[in-house]
């Protein structure tokens, strides 16, 4: 790992753990837009017709999406970087699994996931960054296996830097992308491109929401 990946790994963790219960309480349960649960329905069809290799939700925070997918028969398991995120997913959700870990790094085997599911994770990223999760996301999924990526969009490459949030002092990167860039980081890490899509900002969202959904062959 290197430095750079090691800081941001850091503080990204290290503000998720400061403001993970304020998080959880401004995005309840059932919060989730109707064309986005929509959305995560078909992929759990796809990932089910493929075989019965579990998905990795990586970035779980509270735990929602992976409730989410459990509900509609897909053996799912929710991974973060901040124990503090973990730990309200296991209070509210003690049915499921849940653990501490990086998208960057994977402590999983080779070909072992049915799926990968990242819900608004993927944003606090750098490019190097994410280019090492697509690769970890390749490794990971068994043939035909499918991964879908929900993320706030821009239409240029941005970075915003937090530094107070919920009355918190953070330093939290975010990193914008249009759904055509990440799908390029998707298929320069030898996974196929199955579909994109551009939700408009609804209720007090401020952004488009991106979803690209890929495959490997």
């Amino acid at each position: 790992m290197s430095d750079s990946t090691a800081d941001f790994l850091r503080t990204t963790r290290a503000a998720y753990d400061a403001i993970a219960k304020d998080y959880a309480a401004r995005f309840p349960a059932g919060g989730i837009h109707p064309l986005d649960r929509a959305l995560l329905s078909g992929f759990a069809e796809l990932v089910t017709a493929n075989g019965s290799a579990p998905v990795a939700d990586l970035g779980s925070g509270p735990g929602h999406g992976t409730a989410l997918l459990h509900e509609r028969g897909v053996p799912v398991f929710g991974v973060d970087l901040s124990p503090a995120m973990v730990n309200l997913a296991r209070e509210a959700y003690p049915g499921l699994r849940f653990h501490v870990g990086s998208m960057t790094a994977l402590d999983l085997p080779d070909a072992s996931l049915g799926g990968v599911l990242a819900l608004y994770s993927t944003i606090h990223l750098p490019d190097e960054g994410l280019r090492t999760a697509c690769a970890e996301f390749r490794r990971t999924l068994v043939p035909g296996g499918h991964v879908l990526l929900c993320f706030q969009s821009g239409t240029a490459p941005g970075r915003l830097h937090l530094t107070e949030r919920f009355g918190q002092e953070i330093d939290l990167d975010y990193f914008w992308r249009t759904p055509e860039q990440v799908a390029g980081a998707l298929t320069g890490a030898g996974l196929d491109l199955v579909a994109t899509a551009l939700r408009e900002p609804a209720g007090k969202e401020t952004r488009p929401r991106g979803w690209v959904l890929a495959r490997r062959g």
